[in-house]
């Protein structure tokens, strides 16, 4: 409750206003203002000020309004400086905030045109986070859209939860070693190879536009392990069988490991098996049309299905056949699987280091190869363009019927090695085209 000196100093100092031609200053006691005092100003006819000492004022406005100003000068005008409402900057808030400015009129500077400066940056801040930086460097990649999705989609994984919201230019070289380290250890080292491409081309572009000062992005020859996946050596059959057995294990993901099964059943890429949409799947015709937006040289890809990959549909129908992706997110239903996964299951597997997903399509070719299909069905099935132009010209055969019998071979091949015949001696082809 405010005092009787506190009522009294209020009530003369609205006498005061009703009777002058323009507003009139009231002054508490000094060493004696209160939160009740001050919650019991009321508004006059005209504007009025009440001072707590040191320069540091309300002003309470005909229409109730309690503003905190406070006069200060340099180079010997005087000026005033907003600081607020009141109550909501208390009386404690409004001095300390007067202490804070008191501190740039030393230096020469005005309150308000340091706060409106300090707004412009933090503005200019947001503006160049890693994240917005890197949506700039994408849209001047001359890349596929699906490219810069998948590549995006890395960053936001593997980068953007630790940096993506941070400027830049505050971005050090230990921050960026730290996201690196963990990438290493949680996706293995291709991501983490990838990540710091990735980035040192962000910071590069930064660094043209004059966001950063220097690239942080190192070599990091020691502090960094080193990529040894072998993602083009093709797995010979012995390894092959046990990768089918290791990986069809009843305590692992039926999801996961129904992708990958059926990634080696089709020889299709990774990035193409788990985001198939069930609408792109022929069961009764065992076609499987992947869309020429989802391949990387965007035509549209046709792959037969062997019996075995019509089994692996049949089996993910019942998990998720009302939904859109054959494979969907584990967490949002509405998106398909990461091919992450992948690599998830196989280092828990103990293949990490030893087998990449990609490493799939190479062996497929290495042992359809030696097995003495023609190269022209098995470049077909793997979506590989023709590097000859003028052969690529002519030659649309698409070779369905013969990439049939190929792929079902293939098929019970796996079966094969996987039960440990890993003796099994495929039959040379001499199928004509």
């Amino acid at each position: 409750m405010p005092t009787k000196d506190d009522e009294s100093l209020i009530n003369k100092g609205k006498d005061a206003v009703k009777n002058a031609p323009s507003s009139i200053a009231t002054h508490a006691p000094k060493g004696r203002v209160s939160d009740a005092a001050l919650r019991a100003l009321k508004p006059a006819d005209k504007p009025y000020k009440y001072s707590v000492g040191e320069s540091l004022y309300l002003e309470v406005t005909p229409g109730g309004s309690k503003l905190w100003r406070w006069k200060y000068r340099i180079e010997g005008k005087e000026n005033r400086h907003s600081l607020g409402c009141y109550p909501e900057l208390s009386l404690k808030e409004a001095r300390e905030a007067v202490e804070a400015a008191r501190k740039l009129v030393k230096q020469g500077l005005h309150p308000a045109q340091q706060k409106r400066l300090e707004r412009i940056k933090t503005v200019h801040e947001r503006a160049g986070t890693l994240e917005a930086i890197t949506k700039e460097w994408l849209a001047l990649k001359d890349w596929e859209e699906i490219t810069k999705k998948r590549r995006k989609d890395m960053l936001t994984r593997v980068v953007f939860p630790a940096l993506g919201q941070l400027p830049v230019g505050q971005i050090t070289s230990p921050m960026i070693l730290d996201v690196l380290k963990k990438a290493a250890t949680n996706n293995g080292p291709s991501v983490m190879a990838e990540a710091k491409r990735t980035l040192f081309g962000i910071f590069e572009f930064a660094l043209e536009m004059e966001r950063v000062e220097v690239n942080p992005v190192r070599q990091w020859r020691e502090a960094l392990p080193k990529n040894k996946t072998q993602h083009k050596r093709p797995l010979d059959t012995t390894e092959i069988g046990q990768l089918m057995r290791d990986t069809d294990n009843p305590g692992g993901s039926l999801q996961t490991q129904c992708a990958f099964r059926l990634m080696w059943l089709t020889l299709a890429r990774p990035s193409e098996v788990v985001e198939a949409e069930w609408a792109e799947f022929d069961l009764e015709k065992a076609i499987w049309r992947i869309p020429a937006e989802r391949m990387k040289m965007r035509k549209e890809h046709v792959i037969p299905l062997p019996t075995q990959a019509i089994e692996v549909l049949r089996r993910m129908s019942v998990i998720s056949g009302d939904r859109k992706h054959v494979f969907p997110h584990r967490d949002d239903r509405a998106k398909p699987m990461v091919a992450a996964s992948f690599r998830q299951m196989l280092n828990v597997l103990g293949w990490g280091g030893k087998y990449s997903p990609h490493a799939t399509r190479t062996t497929g070719s290495t042992r359809l190869n030696e097995m003495g299909f023609t190269a022209d069905w098995i470049e077909r099935q793997l979506a590989h363009a023709e590097p000859n132009a003028v052969r690529r010209t002519y030659n649309h055969a698409d070779h369905l019927k013969n990439r049939t019998k190929m792929m079902q071979q293939w098929a019970n091949l796996l079966d094969e090695w996987k039960r440990s015949d890993s003796n099994v001696i495929p039959i040379k082809q001499e199928v004509a085209a």
